[in-house]
């Protein structure tokens, strides 16, 4: 006789709790797929789950979700709550089956529009104006020290805003700051330099890969120019320029930034545009803490690959009795 393959109603690792109209419900027994993501650049991550919608039977399989009531959702794994955010949108159809998408609360920053005017004025303090701006529950604000001399976005976004105001202060002091949303809280953290990383392998937990080399964007020269368009300096990657032949990029001179701060962002801007483009596609066993920021050690023996890359966008699926991840990854910490 043949065993029925486990489907994610039947399995006991899977957790999923809606909240609507002040009440919590377990609707685990109603997902068949989940998919939770996220990408470099963007301000939430989302969970996408088909749920069963019959209520034809006997048993009346339905969630009752409304998004029009701002229904929302919790996603647990083995007991640890990776996701929880507000469900945004839900279909309906004769195939009795529910498809609904939610997002975290950094969905609040980019689905929030004003005009930003700062002046001498931290990542600290932007940040913390923009969640009080919009009603944002926020905790964990790094105390960052630069202080910004002017920050003016007009008609843009919230994460506009303060991913400009990170921006900023990296590249007036090389420390990197990021946002993160953990248990409906936003918090801007300091970026920490991976202590331990996992290590994804061809053979073992990798089933699949897809390596890409380009130089189609790369600049092999930075020339910097002033406000009265004379140059002001140009810095050349000459190995590479021997090999390719010359590409240019320009840029304008920041006259907010010292001496030695515009020569650093000079040298690190030069190294970041000369590098060819490294991508590597991978399937993988999934590991609940490789998601869109953090870095893994990749070990392809076939093309000779022993190196850490960067996950750029991850998509996290379980289905059936199976739990796998698949990833797009850059050899560049941006």
């Amino acid at each position: 006789r043949r065993q029925r393959q486990m489907c994610i109603r039947d399995r006991p690792d899977i957790s999923l709790i809606l909240y609507k109209d002040g009440r919590a419900y377990d609707i685990s027994g109603l997902a068949e797929s989940i998919k939770w993501k996220g990408r470099k650049g963007s301000a939430a991550r989302s969970v996408s789950i088909s749920l069963l919608d019959d209520n034809s039977g006997m048993n009346k399989a339905v969630s009752g979700i409304d998004v029009t009531r701002g229904n929302h959702l919790i996603f647990s794994y083995k007991g640890k709550e990776l996701f929880r955010g507000i469900i945004m949108s839900q279909q309906q159809s004769d195939s009795r089956k529910m498809p609904i998408t939610a997002y975290d609360n950094g969905i609040y920053l980019s689905n929030n529009k004003d005009t930003f005017v700062y002046e001498n004025k931290t990542v600290h303090d932007i940040f913390i104006d923009v969640c009080k701006r919009f009603g944002i529950k926020y905790s964990e604000v790094a105390e960052t020290k630069y202080k910004i001399p002017e920050l003016t976005k007009s008609k843009t976004t919230a994460w506009d805003a303060v991913m400009d105001a990170i921006s900023q202060d990296y590249k007036a002091t090389g420390t990197k700051y990021y946002v993160h949303s953990s248990k409906g809280i936003l918090s801007l953290v300091k970026r920490r330099e991976n202590i331990l990383q996992w290590v994804l392998e061809t053979g073992s937990n990798m089933t699949s890969y897809s390596y890409k080399k380009s130089i189609e964007e790369i600049k092999t020269r930075l020339k910097i120019y002033s406000d009265e368009d004379t140059v002001f300096a140009v810095r050349k990657n000459k190995d590479m320029e021997n090999l390719i032949g010359i590409f240019q990029e320009i840029e304008k001179k920041d006259d907010d930034m010292s001496e030695a701060k515009l020569s650093q962002h000079i040298d690190e801007t030069l190294k970041e545009i000369s590098a060819p483009e490294i991508s590597l596609d991978v399937e993988a066993f999934g590991i609940p803490d490789v998601i869109s920021g953090t870095g893994v050690y990749v070990i392809i023996n076939e093309l000779g690959i022993k190196q850490t890359f960067y996950v750029d966008e991850d998509t996290h699926t379980f289905k059936d009795g199976s739990y796998k991840m698949s990833l797009k990854l850059n050899s560049v910490n941006e």
